[in-house]
C-alpha cells in the first residue's frame, strides 16, 4: 500500500467532490471513508486508476451519507408532526376500494369478478359458482381483468350498479355459510345507502336485511339445513324485517323498479306470512314475472317455477320447469320437490339422490340425501 500516493491524491479528490456540489465538511468525511476503503481493498486488488477509484468511492460515500441524513431529518420531522397520544380516527376505505376496482376500463362482469377476488376475498371457485361457469373460465376472466388494469391509474371509480352486484354476491356467499361475511356486506351497503340516494341501493339493503333476519332459523342444532317452509318463524329477527320492509316501501314509492327491489319484495312477502301455508304465492309469482322481465335470468326462472308450483299446483310448476335447461344448478332438486308435491314419490326420490350428487356444498348434499332416504322409506311402508 503506497501511503504517500494516497496522501498526495487526497487534496485533488476532495476538490473534485466540492466542485460537484458537496460541502467541504461532508466531502472531507467522504474522502476519509474512501481512504479507509482503499486500505482495505487495494492490497488484494489495486486499481489501475487510483485517483479515479478514490473519486468514485468518495462520491458514493458522500451520496450515501447525504441520503441517510435526509432520511433522518424526515423521520425527525414526522416525529415532530406526530399527533398527541390518543385514539386514532377510524378510516374505512373498503367501500372506496370496491368502487376503484369496478374500473371503467373493465366490463361489468370482469369488474365484479376482479373485485370479488381482490377485495371481497372470495376464491375463484366461489366466484365461478356464483356466475354458473367453470372455475377455469373464471380464472381466465380474472387474469384478463388484471392485465387490463395493469398500469392503469385507479382514479376513476366504477358505477354503482357494478358495486351493488359485488356486494350482493359477497352477501350471498356469506349467507350460505360465513355469517360475518354477510354482515360485512350489510355494513358496506348501509354506508353506500347513507352516501347516495339510489332506489336500488335501498332495495339491496332491504333484501339483505330480510334474508339475514332468518339466519337463526336456517340450520338445525346439528348444522343441517332447514328449508324455509319448516323454519321456526319465532326465531326470525322482527326488527330487521321491519327495517327492511320500511326501506323497501320507501324505495318502491319512487317508481324506479330494479331487480334488487323486486327480490326484496319477494323476501318481504315470505317474511309477512305468519306460517308457511299463508304465503301469498300468487303475488310472489307476479313479482317473479317482474324480475324475469328485468333480468331474464335462468336462476330467476327456476325460482319462478317453484312459486308457480305453489300458486297453481305442481303440474304447472313442472311445466314451467320443462322450459329451462336441465343442466342449470339446482334444477334437479326443484324437479324432485315438484314431483313429490305431485305424488310421484319414486321419481322424486331418484331425483333427490341425483341432486345430492350435484350439490355445491356439503350441507345441501346432506339435506338432499336425507330427502331421498325419507321418500324411499315412505315407499317401502
Amino acid at each position: 500500500m503506497d501511503e504517500a500516493l494516497l496522501r498526495s491524491l487526497t487534496p485533488s479528490v476532495l476538490a473534485v467532490l466540492v466542485r460537484r456540489g458537496a460541502d467541504f465538511a461532508a466531502a472531507e468525511d467522504a474522502v476519509q471513508d474512501a481512504l479507509v476503503e482503499a486500505f482495505r481493498v487495494w492490497p488484494a486488488d489495486p486499481p489501475r486508476d487510483a485517483k479515479g477509484w478514490l473519486v468514485t468511492v468518495a462520491w458514493r460515500k458522500f451520496l450515501d451519507a447525504t441520503r441517510s441524513d435526509a432520511a433522518r431529518r424526515r423521520r425527525e420531522g414526522l416525529v415532530d408532526e406526530e399527533p398527541a397520544p390518543g385514539p386514532a380516527p377510524a378510516v374505512d376505505d373498503t367501500l372506496q376500494l370496491y368502487f376503484l376496482c369496478a374500473h371503467p376500463s373493465l366490463t361489468p362482469s370482469s369488474a365484479v369478478a376482479l373485485t370479488l377476488r381482490a377485495v371481497g376475498g372470495l376464491t375463484t371457485r366461489q366466484i365461478a359458482q356464483a356466475y354458473l361457469v367453470p372455475e377455469a373460465t373464471m380464472a381466465q376472466r380474472i387474469s384478463r381483468a388484471k392485465r387490463t388494469v395493469s398500469g392503469v391509474r385507479f382514479d376513476q371509480p366504477g358505477d354503482v350498479a357494478t358495486v351493488l352486484r359485488v356486494l350482493y354476491l359477497v352477501f350471498n356467499e356469506g349467507y350460505s355459510g360465513d355469517i360475518d361475511l354477510a354482515a360485512e356486506a350489510i355494513r358496506l351497503t348501509r354506508q353506500l345507502a347513507a352516501a347516495i340516494d339510489h332506489p336500488e341501493v335501498a332495495g339491496l339493503l332491504a333484501l339483505m336485511l330480510l334474508h339475514h333476519a332468518r339466519r337463526a332459523s336456517r340450520t338445525a342444532p346439528d348444522g343441517s339445513l332447514v328449508p324455509l317452509a319448516d323454519q321456526d318463524r319465532g326465531k326470525w329477527d322482527t326488527k330487521s324485517i321491519a327495517e327492511g320492509v320500511d326501506i323497501l316501501q320507501t324505495a318502491l314509492a319512487r317508481d324506479r323498479l330494479g331487480e334488487f327491489q323486486a327480490q326484496a319484495a319477494i323476501a318481504a312477502l315470505h317474511a309477512d306470512a305468519p306460517v308457511a301455508e299463508e304465503t301469498d304465492w300468487v303475488q310472489i309469482v307476479e313479482w317473479y314475472d317482474e324480475l324475469t322481465r328485468l333480468t331474464d335470468s335462468p336462476v330467476v326462472r327456476l325460482n319462478r317455477a317453484v312459486a308457480v308450483g305453489e300458486a297453481d299446483g305442481p303440474r304447472a310448476g313442472l311445466a314451467a320447469l320443462a322450459e329451462l335447461d336441465d343442466s342449470l344448478p339446482r334444477h334437479t332438486a326443484v324437479a324432485a320437490y315438484l314431483h313429490e308435491r305431485d305424488g310421484d314419490l319414486a321419481t322424486a326420490a331418484r331425483l333427490y339422490a341425483e341432486a345430492a350428487q350435484k350439490a355445491p356444498n356439503l350441507a345441501e348434499r346432506d339435506y338432499l340425501t336425507r330427502q331421498a332416504a325419507r321418500l324411499n322409506t315412505r315407499r317401502r311402508r
